[in-house]
């Protein structure tokens, strides 16, 4: 349900660093109960748009199942997508799961491979509602939030692709760094959605696999000669 759809103010916008605008809903002063009414709803939107989808949700069915009644749910949230915005900044931009690149960037002693299985394990774990909310929601997105998950992906690849350069020795120039860091965080994204394929292989076995497969794409680059980074 968009504003033209319920009739509701959208309300003021707030920008939250790195992540998608949220719209300012501020008729409700108790910032306890505001929190608490806020996850109330964003809990049950989060399982009907898996259950049904984005798009066959209603605010009246996300109401319903709240149990936040119909004549306040919106001191508390916007419109429907205002909540996905808000679903996605939670489960997708989460800001305990470190990136890759900051990752590498803090490294210590940990190997290579040791730091993307870490990385792994966190995005296919931690991550994996949100992974499933984008997969059904970001058909469904406006445009100014699609624009703007475009950009925080270009600026992600860009700043592994960077790292990745320094570990295997590569050129500025070399563009490889970029298509591996694309496919990196691609399969940090989306392996868990293809689980069926392995349901009878340790967890822990196919973490461990990828990453290696993942340090070795790398180490390949890095054995190559200059003349060979040419072609």
């Amino acid at each position: 349900m968009d504003l033209a759809a319920s009739g509701q103010p959208a309300g003021k916008q707030s920008t939250v660093g790195g992540q998608l605008v949220e719209a300012v809903v501020d008729t409700v002063q108790d910032e306890a109960l505001i929190q608490t009414r806020r996850d109330q709803i964003c809990d049950a939107a989060l399982e009907l748009f898996l259950e049904k989808g984005f798009a066959s949700t209603t605010i009246r069915d996300i109401r319903a199942r709240s149990g936040v009644n119909q004549a306040s749910i919106y001191d508390y949230i916007a419109n429907k997508n205002d909540i996905l915005r808000r679903l996605l900044n939670k489960l997708w931009f989460r800001r305990d799961v470190p990136s890759l690149s900051d990752r590498l960037d803090h490294a210590g002693d940990a190997s290579f491979e040791e730091i993307v299985a870490d990385y792994f394990r966190d995005t296919w774990s931690k991550k994996r509602q949100g992974t499933l909310l984008v997969y059904r929601a970001v058909p469904h997105l406006q445009d100014d939030d699609r624009k703007a998950m475009r950009v925080r992906d270009e600026a992600l690849i860009k700043a592994l692709a960077a790292r990745l350069r320094d570990h295997a020795g590569l050129s500025a120039t070399d563009r490889r760094a970029e298509v591996l860091a694309n496919l990196i965080i691609f399969i940090s994204a989306f392996a868990p959605m293809r689980d069926w394929l392995q349901q009878d292989v340790d967890d822990e076995l196919i973490l461990r696999t990828v990453a290696a497969g993942v340090a070795a794409m790398i180490d390949q680059l890095a054995e190559e000669s200059p003349a060979d980074r040419e072609t």
